[in-house]
């Protein structure tokens, strides 16, 4: 299919699901902390278990994303994100999956309860004992301060952005709802993601499996490219707008 009949697609449908990874945010200048050079290749992976057991590792941990905050607080979100908030508009987006944590996908306009964060958000810290929460920036600010891993104000726990490190369980509500949105598409949209890393990988197979349209936009082979109903290579933020426009009207 070409875009104009993958648009005339999408504009038959009434119940599209979003599905995003870190493809469509490093067109916003976010780093893809996997790829070469990126800060996984500079500061190595700490587990939950590892910040919660040792001083070195909450420290490590602290260095990794002070080192990788400066470009997800400056980005902005790009076409490819304002692409699924056009849908929402058009009441269309039954919701939107992300495996990214940045928040641009609400910065773009579509409300958060129609967001879905895999793994978790990094514009929040949030303490491991009893949740309290603040800006990550207030956190950072401290951290930079005194290069000791923030402690909650409330109870004196430690404090750690709002998001899922290895180790750590996927949320268990999130991935419920991310199933049953997958149950009831009628098309499926994954884009700027390697649909490789599991669980989330097998949410666009589930979709499909309920017989959802599958659309994967991606610059690069996806594990999932055999299932998919439509293949389009290149930039999500070029690619998106073209296919979530509203149909011009005659």
């Amino acid at each position: 299919m070409d875009l104009a009949e993958l648009k005339e697609r999408i504009a038959k449908s009434s119940w599209v699901v979003g599905f995003t990874g870190a493809g469509i945010s490093t067109e916003s200048g976010i780093s893809d902390y996997r790829g070469k050079g990126g800060v996984w290749t500079q500061y190595r992976v700490v587990t939950l278990q590892e910040f919660l057991a040792t001083a070195g590792g909450r420290c490590e941990y602290w260095r990794r994303k002070a080192a990788l905050w400066p470009s997800i607080q400056d980005a902005k979100p790009n076409e490819g994100h304002c692409a699924f908030a056009a849908l929402h508009r058009q009441g269309k987006l039954a919701g939107l999956i992300t495996q990214n944590i940045d928040d641009l996908h609400r910065k773009a306009g579509v409300p958060p309860d129609r967001i879905i964060e895999l793994h978790g958000n990094t514009t929040r810290a949030a303490c491991l004992e009893c949740g309290y929460s603040v800006p990550t920036q207030e956190a950072m600010d401290e951290f930079e301060r005194t290069q000791e891993p923030p402690k909650c104000a409330k109870c004196g726990g430690w404090m750690k952005p709002a998001t899922i490190s290895f180790g750590q369980s996927m949320p268990e509500a999130e991935m419920r709802t991310a199933a049953e949105l997958c149950k009831n598409a009628d098309l499926f949209i994954a884009a700027g993601s390697s649909l490789a890393v599991q669980p989330a990988a097998s949410l666009p197979v589930l979709a499909k499996r309920n017989g959802a349209f599958l659309i994967i936009i991606n610059r690069n082979e996806t594990a999932l490219d055999d299932i998919a109903d439509a293949l389009v290579r290149g930039e999500t933020g070029r690619i998106l707008p073209e296919l979530c426009s509203a149909p011009s009207r005659s």
